[in-house]
């Protein structure tokens, strides 16, 4: 049964919100081309709202050659007609608003695809109106590229232009050349579309890359990364041998100062309108939490940052206590956006399963612990049926960074397959199409929204369930969050302060564990969090593995 979500009109509503992520290529089509679009979303906003989410967050949907599926935008103020029209668009945002839903969508603004209108003037020569919105450079004497810096998605990330007789900076593919923020005009002409959808409604924006804006204007080499510092790499890919990306450390290509002048410029655009506001995705190795900190202080820059720090590979209580520890005391002054998997990363059940584990066990123990954290909480489509990583063959493979580095490193495909309606239908119920863009795999069929619907403890309850606890508990939306002391693989800490505190212990381990709480905090009464409820006397609690207790502070 269909749950609405009530409409919050707080002005600072995305403290604690509850986002939902949509891939619309893959989430339903409704033309039977093989492809999502805006109108099957609109079909499916009852599950969205079923599951408590406050927000979805649209991975784009603009005008776009596709080279890199959206995220190479030929026009800022239209819809791709493979997803529809603008009417759907504004359809879209009227139902979902209805049901109490915002709307975020993916502003990709530190570049723009080669087809853009802007770009053709730009390349045309160098002295037209718009020669110095992108980044251009002479080569050096030898012809090569002007200085080091490496593409994201594999090689140089400098091209040569046969009629500008110059090369141009691309962070990702050729296809994707970077915009120049240097250039007063270029940002105007960026906050202009930004105004342009802020006007149809649109209550935030997911900024794609967004200490990836502004260069060195000197473009000095970046040097190397020392062996002895943590991983340069972006999109939370941690293989320096099979990326050369991350042998460098990133010092000149990304993350200028110059930066926090245009967040200051977007934010006061932002403050034009009531309730909007921002979520930018940092990429910046060792300098993360650094950057996010600069990026969200004052209130005057980002609302909140997302960050790759918990899109790893590493499942321990000693890593989430650090991730999360690291934050609260470098970020004083921000709020942050937790996310265990997005559409650039293997998804966190095949991330941390382990030998003997069941996957739908490890699926719930994750939405509750991600849903005791506190911060803004984003959860990616597929998610909340338990959906493995699908293993997608070379010859179906449509991600250019899978198809540059395969086999060591797959690409992100394997996280874009389908959503799965039912299990008897073609294509899981996604599409009437003979073949969907992305096949969807076998083992995704069992796992079907039609399979577990009506299943009490399936994957996809324990998420309403879940969801519905945190929503009720203010504490859990915007409390403080205090750790108490290590114990092995537990993760222990308090919710809030004063009258209405949660005490949560979480055993991240695999064996059953005893875990007793601090005198000061033994007058408990049991919260059971869904789905959880280990045995407590009111002096030690028994978690199994992959466990949680959730008890009120009642002293």
């Amino acid at each position: 049964m269909e749950q609405a979500v009530s409409e919050t009109t707080s002005p600072d509503w995305w403290r604690g919100c509850v986002i939902y992520q949509v891939y619309p290529r893959s989430y339903q089509d409704t033309s039977g081309d093989g492809i999502g679009d805006i109108r099957g979303i609109i079909t499916r906003l009852g599950h969205i709202a079923s599951l408590g989410a406050d927000a979805i967050w649209l991975s784009p949907f603009f005008k776009s050659p596709m080279a890199d599926f959206g995220y190479d935008v030929s026009d800022y103020c239209d819809v791709d007609p493979m997803f529809g029209t603008l009417s759907d668009f504004d359809e879209l945002v009227e139902l979902a608003h209805a049901k109490g839903i915002k709307i975020i969508i993916d502003q990709v603004i530190s570049h723009s695809s080669d087809q853009h209108h802007w770009f053709k003037e730009s390349r045309a020569s160098r002295d037209n109106a718009k020669a110095d919105w992108y980044i251009w450079a002479d080569p050096k004497p030898d012809g090569t590229a002007p200085n080091n810096w490496l593409s994201v998605f594999g090689g140089p990330a400098w091209e040569w232009d046969s009629t500008r007789r110059q090369y141009y900076m691309h962070n990702f593919l050729a296809s994707q050349p970077d915009l120049n923020f240097h250039n007063a005009d270029l940002q105007n002409a960026i906050l202009d579309t930004v105004r342009f959808w802020l006007d149809r409604g649109v209550d935030g924006f997911r900024l794609d890359t967004v200490n990836f804006y502004v260069h060195d204007k000197q473009l000095r080499d970046n040097p190397p990364l020392s062996s002895s510092t943590e991983d340069g790499n972006f999109m939370g890919v941690d293989a320096p041998d099979t990326n050369p990306y991350g042998f460098q450390d990133h010092l000149y290509d990304k993350s200028q100062p110059e930066n926090i002048v245009f967040l200051q410029r977007f934010r006061a655009l932002l403050n034009e309108y009531e309730g909007r506001t921002t979520v930018g995705e940092v990429g910046d190795g060792r300098r993360s939490l650094k950057t996010v900190a600069a990026y969200t202080d004052g209130g005057d820059k980002l609302h909140m940052c997302y960050t790759f720090d918990m899109l790893g590979s590493e499942f321990s209580a000693e890593h989430f206590r650090r991730s999360i520890s690291n934050f609260q005391s470098v970020v004083k002054d921000g709020w942050v956006c937790w996310a265990f998997s997005n559409h650039d990363v293997e998804r966190h059940v095949s991330r941390w399963m382990q030998d003997g584990d069941d996957a739908e066990h490890v699926a719930r123990f994750a939405i509750t612990m991600l849903s005791s954290f506190r911060g803004s909480i984003c959860l990616y489509q597929g998610e909340e049926l338990g959906l493995e990583e699908a293993e997608i063959a070379f010859e179906d493979l449509t991600d250019p960074y899978g198809i540059r580095f395969w086999p060591a490193y797959k690409g992100r495909d394997g996280c874009r397959t389908p959503m799965v309606w039912s299990r008897q239908a073609a294509n899981g119920g996604f599409s009437d199409a003979a073949r969907s863009w992305l096949p969807v795999p076998e083992s995704h069929y069992h796992l079907a929204v039609d399979q577990q619907i009506h299943v009490a403890g399936s994957v996809l309850h324990h998420y309403r369930a879940t969801l519905a606890f945190r929503k009720a508990h203010s504490v859990l939306t915007k409390g403080t969050m205090t750790f108490l002391e290590p114990d092995g693989e537990v993760l222990a800490f308090v919710r809030g302060e004063g009258e209405g505190r949660m005490l949560f212990a979480l055993n991240l381990g695999r064996q059953p564990v005893s875990w007793s709480p601090p005198a000061h905090l033994k007058a408990l009464k049991p919260a059971h969090m869904p789905g959880f409820s280990p045995a407590w006397d009111g002096d030690t609690v028994k978690l199994q593995g992959l466990d949680v207790f959730c008890a009120h502070v009642v002293n």
